[in-house]
């Protein structure tokens, strides 16, 4: 389970969307807080879905090969073959991005139209973001993962916990960065995010392959094992 949610978390961590989203919300005015904002709903995210898994198993890991567990592992399965088929989704669709707009909301310098007002917004609204670009399909994968959780190992604990960290890494360190070094900080996250809106769909197939991949190869292993 821990290297799993290792490899999770850091496919997560990198991934490209919320990164830019959160650039525009810590470079708007108050973007802090708005950054505070958009971390903590980006937290308890991931606390819930791990919390609901917990509530539901109990603490405690379903016997191997039984209906809960095997369910746990196709769910994986299935979470796998869809990310894989999704990163070729988007491999196939990179020639003609800068044709037509994204099927996935992007604009014209494809960055999804709900970023385009984040000067704008709350931190409420910074909030909603976070929930609205929090990759749903990993955090489901890393949802399976968790039913094998045991809460009478001190070990699943710091485990779980680190895994919420390791997910929020990437954000944390920019919000730190704005903190301590906020005119650097500013021009380094600018070159970032011009960097991703050149480089996004590269890094989403990478990541979508990558993680797809694992999931598919480690789920096939547990089940025919």
């Amino acid at each position: 389970m821990v290297l799993d949610l290792i490899v999770i978390g850091l496919i997560i961590t990198l991934y490209p969307l919320p990164i830019m989203a959160f650039v525009l919300v810590v470079s708007a005015p108050g973007g802090l807080w708005k950054g505070l904002a958009f971390i903590l709903a980006w937290l308890g995210c991931l606390v819930a879905v791990i919390a609901v898994v917990l509530l539901l198993t109990g603490g405690q890991p379903p016997p191997p090969r039984s209906p809960p567990s095997t369910a746990g592992l196709a769910l994986r399965l299935a979470i796998g073959i869809g990310l894989v088929a999704y990163a070729e989704y988007r491999r196939r669709r990179r020639p003609g991005a800068g044709a037509a707009p994204a099927v996935d909301g992007s604009g014209p310098a494809g960055e999804p139209r709900a970023l385009s007002r984040m000067d704008q917004a709350s931190a409420w609204s910074a909030a909603g973001l976070a929930v609205l670009l929090q990759p749903w399909g990993m955090v489901g994968a890393a949802a399976a993962t968790v039913i094998e959780a045991n809460l009478s190992d001190n070990a699943t604990y710091l485990a779980l916990f680190g895994f919420c960290v390791l997910a929020s890494s990437t954000l944390l360190a920019m919000e730190l960065y704005m903190v301590f070094a906020p005119e650097r900080a500013a021009r380094a996250l600018t070159g970032l995010r011009a960097w991703l809106s050149d480089h996004k769909d590269p890094a989403i197939v990478l990541a979508c392959l990558v993680l797809g991949l694992w999931l598919v190869g480690r789920s096939l292993y547990d089940l025919t094992r």
